[in-house]
């Protein structure tokens, strides 16, 4: 049976919770345990699937189709553990999960409530899978004092009092500020946020303190004396340069340690940290830079594409160089914008996902660029579509090539453009036939989560993964439409990965450039700092190359 963490934050938000859950994950495994991390989250939409990036960041798609926080992203990077729809829950799929069932008449006509219904929920939620693994984590989103948050703080309070002793933990995060005027961190924060604890009934056994500098002994004995908890249980937690330092830093600290005492677990087995010791030597000792333009329109918040930019730092430690990626507002670029200009001293072009009209002309544009020019250039998502129409209308003569989506966004007539990106209205999933109409719902209606992919034998992708058969995560509504293929293909540009019935494209190349690939699916999301996705792998290997070009 699984031993319990919870990991909970105070003071303010954003101090990285998400990260020293998957640290302490990476930490665990190190030690030889096995691991699930789960994310509570207290707010009440359902998903993040319908949130704008600017709201919340990307959306983490995992293997089976849930729609996720971008820190389920952190915990698969760190532990190599892939997510399941169970380890992603918000206050919103709680209250609709408890109201399903008072419609059914579950409850048996009760007077429903937070407790104890929706607590209950939460609870269930928690217990799933707990036979599986050595240790669950489970971070609760938001921060202490939060009135959307007290449910889950209950449920988990209660959850800790139907466990035998010894059986759960808590961990809480705080922030030490650092008062410039009288050069001193200050401990009052972690104190009241602490205190909030204790008055629902939680106390934690280990602080997780963020700071800017490390915690000098006599704070450290002040925050020990005042929010009773062991001085070697503080755990420091300075801002770091690379994300990928954090299990070391961590272990330096004596988390993994503090944990294990808390749950009082003798002898503790002996970490091997080589994995980490070697990630972060490929991190620190790079041999060169290449310079990635990422061509978007969510440019103004980087946790918006956070699962690409980890995956062109993966890529650049195989290739034992550091990337500097740029992020370009695509609509720089539109009415006149000087793409050559901006985009000359890149080494590789990148075009990520996206929705709606918005900088598409930009970010054709800029496809247009690297096809010209022969800079490496990787369309995902949105970004092959974009690829797609370009090639269309600048190869293949079809000058009024479009997308029924973008056509759908400005009022547009189906009538003015040729769409060569048309709405996905049925694909395979397993043995059954999934159909969705354009007026749907938009939560949890795309092509969601991890679909079989065949590639052409002869193809630069079929080389790049050393396979004719691949599995690759989706999230998307619109398709490639397979009756300008011929006419696409005359000019070069190849299909060279469908779906297993040769329906729906899936990864597109052109024949006669240096690397230019797009992909309909989201790679990103697979890749793993010791295990980078190949794709992003030989894109980069491709960017060092180009850089020795110029």
């Amino acid at each position: 049976m699984a031993r319990f963490v919870f990991i909970t934050g105070g003071v303010v938000s954003s101090l990285g919770k998400g990260l020293a859950t998957a640290a302490l994950g990476a930490l665990l495994q190190a030690r030889g345990y096995t691991v699930r991390l789960r994310k509570l989250d207290p707010y009440l939409n359902v998903d993040p699937g319908t949130m704008s990036p600017f709201e919340h960041g990307e959306v983490f798609v995992t293997d089976d189709g849930a729609e996720t926080d971008l820190d389920i992203g952190h915990y698969e990077r760190f532990t190599h553990v892939s997510a399941r729809a169970t380890d992603s829950i918000s206050a919103g799929r709680v209250y609709s999960n408890v109201l399903e069932k008072e419609r059914r008449g579950d409850y048996l006509g009760k007077t429903i409530q937070v407790i104890p219904h929706v607590t209950d929920e939460i609870k269930a939620f928690i217990r799933i899978g707990e036979d599986e693994v050595d240790f669950m984590l489970c971070e609760i989103g938001g921060t202490v004092g939060d009135i959307e948050g007290l449910p889950f703080f209950e449920a988990i309070r209660q959850f800790s009092q139907e466990r035998p002793d010894g059986q759960c933990i808590f961990v809480h995060l705080t922030l030490l500020p650092f008062n410039k005027a009288s050069s001193e961190l200050k401990t009052k924060p972690t104190q009241h946020s602490v205190k909030e604890m204790r008055s629902i009934g939680i106390m934690p056994h280990v602080l997780v303190c963020r700071s800017d500098c490390p915690i000098p002994e006599t704070e450290r004995r002040k925050i020990a004396l005042f929010c009773n908890v062991r001085p070697d249980r503080i755990i420091g937690a300075q801002d770091l340069d690379w994300i990928y330092d954090a299990p070391l830093a961590y272990h330096r600290e004596g988390l993994d340690q503090a944990v294990l005492d808390a749950f009082r677990i003798e002898p503790c087995p002996k970490p091997d940290l080589s994995v980490w010791e070697d990630v972060s030597d490929r991190v620190h000792n790079a041999e060169g830079e290449v310079r990635v333009a990422i061509v978007g329109k969510y440019t103004r918040l980087e946790d918006a594409y956070k699962s690409i930019a980890e995956a062109l730092v993966h890529g650049g430690m195989c290739n034992r160089v550091r990337v500097k990626a740029d992020w370009v507002d695509a609509e720089v670029f539109e009415n006149g914008g000087d793409v050559t200009g901006r985009l000359a001293g890149y080494d590789a072009v990148l075009i990520p996902g996206g929705f709606g009209k918005r900088g598409t002309d930009g970010m054709i544009a800029a496809a247009r660029f690297a096809r010209e020019r022969g800079v490496p250039y990787f369309g995902i998502c949105l970004g092959m579509q974009l690829a797609v129409i370009e090639a269309a209308r600048n190869l293949g003569n079809i000058k009024l090539a479009d997308s029924e989506e973008f056509a759908l966004d400005t009022d547009s007539s189906l009538s003015d453009f040729d769409p060569v990106i048309y709405h996905l209205k049925e694909w395979v999933d397993g043995n059954s036939t999934v159909r969705r109409r354009i007026d749907d719902d938009k939560g949890g209606t795309m092509r969601l989560g991890a679909y079989k992919a065949i590639l052409g034998p002869d193809t630069r992708v079929a080389r790049i993964y050393e396979a004719t058969s691949i599995f690759e995560r989706h999230r998307h509504r619109f398709e490639v439409d397979l009756r300008y293929r011929d006419r696409l293909e005359s000019c070069g540009l190849r299909f060279s990965g469908m779906s297993p019935d040769g329906r729906l494209p899936e990864i597109i190349e052109l024949t006669d450039h240096p690397w230019y690939i797009g992909v309909q699916f989201h790679p990103e999301l697979k890749s793993r700092p010791f295990d980078p996705h190949p794709l992003f792998r030989d894109f980069i290997r491709a960017a060092v190359e180009q850089s020795r070009l110029v």
